[in-house]
């Protein structure tokens, strides 16, 4: 049994990172990890392309999903930023942000501008970690959407 089968429900948010191109990865592996000043931390696979534009542009945007932004979820996790632009592909907005290069997502609730301070490989994933260095919240009351494994997410009732 996978990890994430045993450990849930987890919010959902959208990773957007930047290189050459702006490329969103849907995950579930983030957790807040300092109150002040604020950090976040979430975990990645070395062979996803959003692992190659953070480790040249050491920065990121989360962005946290609402209930409603499931089908959102599953095309940015499903399709490669390689071959795909996911923002057309999933009609979301892009907003620039502030203090680094990746932009936020206009869709999304809340958004968490960060600079990489640490990434750490553990087994199969990187641990990524960093520095908010600046946050959107567009809507304060909102259900998250919530994942367990796979193709499986929840919802609050």
């Amino acid at each position: 049994m996978r990890i994430s089968e045993q450990i849930f429900p987890r919010t959902v948010a959208l990773i957007v990172s930047t290189n050459e191109k702006d490329n969103i990865m849907t995950a579930s592996f983030v957790m807040p990890i300092s109150f002040n000043p604020k950090y976040l931390a979430f975990s990645i696979s070395p062979k996803r392309y959003t692992f190659e534009n953070i480790k040249k542009i050491k920065e990121f945007t989360l962005n946290v999903c609402s209930q409603e932004m499931l089908e959102i979820a599953k095309i940015c996790g499903t399709y490669s930023g390689r071959d795909k632009d996911k923002f057309e592909l999933a009609k979301l907005k892009k907003e620039k942000s502030k203090l680094v290069k990746p932009p936020m997502i206009e869709n999304c609730p809340i958004s968490f501008e960060c600079k990489i301070e640490e990434m750490n490989e553990f087994g199969d994933h990187f641990l990524v970690v960093g520095k908010v260095l600046n946050e959107v919240i567009r809507k304060r009351d909102f259900e998250p959407l919530l994942h367990k494994s796979g193709d499986v997410f929840l919802t609050v009732v």
